[in-house]
């Protein structure tokens, strides 16, 4: 158990917070929560021993481990990947040199019946015993397995770790503090240089971990699939819920309900005595009456209702330019740096109004694909724009790239044009800059205002294209909510890069996935998606058994039947993976035909002119495809059903 006990810090003579406690208990899933600049990342240093608190103490039972993830570290090292995540094992490899020197020195002596030589024996032994119980044998295997599910490939483990991006060494941080199972983990912003495949698996494992966990995290869906406790920040004071984050939002607000009910009618009562008081103070035959009331008030436990910062920025996007139907096209466009391919040639289409999310793990091209559209990197084939698309992109790193120097102000002002220059001030405002803030230097802005000033210059200059390349890194929970509202009521169309499922849920009718050096569109949102995604591990789970059952039956039977059997069992697996293929097509045309017979119901909400010939056309065709697609899944469960 680690205990908190009157914390308390103060930055430039203000209190970031003031007297708080709280316990960790042994398996405890803790999230802190707050707003940007609350003082979640500030705990965790102090809980990590990086950072003294101005007063209170952090107790640490002895002989326990602590592993902390900052937001951003620097890692330097020329060691080969899986080498330096295997560092992490230090204490294992101090033991393993000391077995082995224990070895050697029993191998160097016959005394075999004095204590000395008996008491050597026995710390051999214990060291051996130790060094099983943590695993030491199976390190590499552990490593491996903890690198896969971050998303490094096997075959990259030996490229050296200065190769890497700052993301990819970060992981590799992350590993290292997984492989060296601490006692308490202590997470600040893990999900921000993660895919949703390794967010998923990361997921898992925090939630079966045996020892505690505290994590900062912005990611709705991440939180709720670990924790089991949420802490907030807010005002300097915290407030313990045992519950994820989801339900502590739905218990956060019956709570400020109940208290400013009950403030009400305390304040009525207050003012009622008052009022008593007031009227007969000067009446002698109700003096006793009056003092009883003010001796009452000054015993009356006074309610205060916990306040909640609830400034949050507000804005919506300008009207979006009407552009042509085609918005992009890539016609055999494919992209290499040097050797290196990132994508094989492909055709894609991207139409007026579709909200698109590109996903895939990191380094699978998304972002390259994102900068070829608005003509930052060079390409093969062909990318071509629609008439008259205008683009807004934010990019995964804009907030770095601003000028230091610039204040708040300049910023915006020194790229602003015509009358938008008028309206500077507002828009800043509605991003919560004002009065003084308008002069701080951007140096000094945190990772959320960073954040913020970048999406502010988003509203500078109506564009029919949003390209926003992981826009919600360092934006708070609320902050978040609200540009998905904004994203909601745009107008145009949307190109979302992001790894936050719960921001992208219900904000994309299309998905474009990216593996293997391709380009793979999935019709729906993102939860649709992985439920799928979900269901084709599984397929591929069975199909791997059955060829292993194959395997082993055949060893015992003679090589005639072998050879049959491999045949059959081969021409099987080609017409069920045939049948799985079709069946994904449906599922696909089924829910384009969804969506259309949506738009058709409802022409106003979705801009679709009834007149509007190329959507009927695109109608009709889909429905005749979804009609063939039947009759030849049809035809191909006869086959297999033949041959089984």
């Amino acid at each position: 158990m680690y205990s908190v006990q009157n914390l308390s810090i103060h930055f430039t003579g203000t209190d970031l917070f003031k007297n708080i406690s709280f316990l960790v208990n042994e398996k405890d899933r803790i999230g802190l929560t707050g707003r940007n600049g609350a003082g979640k990342s500030t705990l965790l240093k102090i809980l990590s021993k990086q950072m003294e608190a101005s007063s209170g103490k952090v107790i640490i039972p002895n002989g326990k481990t602590i592993g902390y993830l900052p937001q951003h570290m620097s890692t330097n090292s020329d060691l080969p990947i899986i080498e330096e995540a295997m560092t992490a094992f230090a204490e294992h490899i101090k033991l393993e040199a000391h077995i082995e020197d224990l070895t050697a020195q029993l191998a160097t002596r016959d005394d075999y019946e004095t204590d000395s030589y008996s008491k050597l024996i026995e710390e051999l032994n214990v060291a051996n015993d130790h060094f099983h119980i943590m695993g030491g044998q199976s390190r590499e295997g552990a490593t491996e397995k903890v690198l896969a599910g971050l998303g490094f490939d096997k075959k990259e483990l030996n490229n050296r770790v200065n190769s890497l991006s700052g993301g990819w060494k970060m992981r590799i941080e992350l590993a290292k503090i997984l492989l060296q199972q601490p006692d308490l983990i202590l997470l600040d912003e893990p999900t921000n240089h993660l895919d949703i495949e390794s967010i998923q698996w990361l997921e898992t494992f925090l939630a079966n971990y045996q020892g505690a966990v505290v994590l900062v995290s912005h990611d709705r869906a991440f939180l709720d699939g670990v924790t089991n406790r949420t802490i907030e920040i807010s005002g300097g004071r915290v407030y313990d819920y045992k519950c994820s984050y989801s339900k502590y939002v739905e218990q956060r607000k019956e709570l400020m309900d109940h208290q400013k009910a009950n403030y009400e009618n305390q304040q009525k009562e207050i003012k009622e005595v008052e009022d008593f008081i007031e009227r007969f103070r000067y009446k002698a035959t109700k003096a006793k009456q009056v003092q009883s009331r003010v001796k009452m008030l000054e015993r009356m436990d006074r309610i205060e209702v916990d306040l909640m910062d609830t400034t949050s920025i507000h804005f919506r996007f300008p009207p979006a330019p009407s552009s042509g139907k085609v918005v992009v096209e890539a016609i055999e466009y494919h992209k290499s740096y040097g050797k290196k391919e990132v994508l094989k040639p492909l055709d894609l289409v991207i139409l007026k109004n579709e909200f698109i999310a590109f996903v895939g793990k990191n380094g699978m091209g998304k972002t390259t694909l994102a900068k070829s559209i608005i003509g930052e990197l060079q390409y093969g084939g062909e990318l071509k724009l629609g008439h008259n698309v205008k683009i807004g992109y934010y990019a995964q790193n804009q907030a770095d790239l601003m000028d230091e120097s610039k204040t708040v102000f300049e910023t915006i002002d020194d790229v602003a044009v015509g009358e938008i220059r008028k309206h500077v001030k507002g828009i800043l405002g509605s991003f919560l800059f004002r009065g003084e803030d308008l002069d701080k230097r951007v140096k000094v802005l945190s990772g959320g205002e960073r954040s913020r000033l970048a999406l502010a210059k988003l509203m500078l200059d109506p564009v029919n294209l949003l390209i926003l390349d992981e826009p919600t890194n360092h934006l708070d929970m609320q902050s978040k909510d609200i540009l998905k509202a904004a994203l909601l009521q745009y107008d145009g169309t949307l190109i979302l890069v992001s790894h936050d499922r719960d921001f992208l849920k219900g904000l994309s009718n299309k998905v474009f996935e990216f593996k293997d050096k391709g380009v793979k569109e999935h019709i729906g949102d993102i939860s649709y998606f992985l439920e799928k995604r979900r269901l084709e591990d599984l397929k591929e789970l069975e199909i791997n058994q059955q060829v292993s059952k194959a395997k082993t039956a055949s060893s015992s039977s003679n090589k005639e039947q072998y050879l049959q059997r491999k045949e059959s069992e081969k021409a099987k697996r080609k017409v069920q993976k045939a049948i799985d293929n079709v069946e994904n097509e449906i599922e696909e045309l089924e829910s384009m035909i969804a969506i259309m017979d949506e738009q058709l119901s409802r022409p106003e909400d979705f801009n679709l002119k009834l007149e509007d010939g190329v959507f009927y056309a695109k109608y009709k065709k889909a429905k005749q495809r979804l009609s063939n697609s039947e009759d030849e899944w049809d035809r191909l469960g006869q086959e297999l059903d033949s041959l089984n």
